[in-house]
């Protein structure tokens, strides 16, 4: 038994310059700051813990049945509360006293 010929391969292709050598990537302001950061380690700490912070869990997201409840108690009172007074300014207004 014979073995099959090998597939022919393909000729590379040439890619132009732009593309095998590419230029470095341009120093822009935000680039600079980004290098100045690393290379101070407080600023490093400091942008690692603001990351930290930035991905922590909230609090509505562990416990969204409390925080719900909270949040209409918050919002009713406030409502609540802004009504009152715009009915109290009226009633003052009415009566000649403001």
């Amino acid at each position: 038994m014979t073995t099959p010929p090998p597939p022919e391969h393909r000729a590379r292709v040439e890619l132009p310059e732009w593309m095998r050598h590419p230029e470095p990537p341009r120093r822009t302001l935000g680039r600079r700051l980004s290098e100045l950061v690393e290379a101070v380690p407080t600023l490093r700490r400091a942008r690692l813990s603001l990351w930290r912070w930035r991905d922590r869990s909230r609090f509505s997201e562990r416990h969204p049945v409390v925080a719900g409840i909270v949040s209409f108690v918050l919002v009713a009172t406030l409502a609540s509360l802004l009504v009152g007074g715009a009915l109290y300014l009226f009633a003052r207004m009415r009566a000649g006293t403001l």
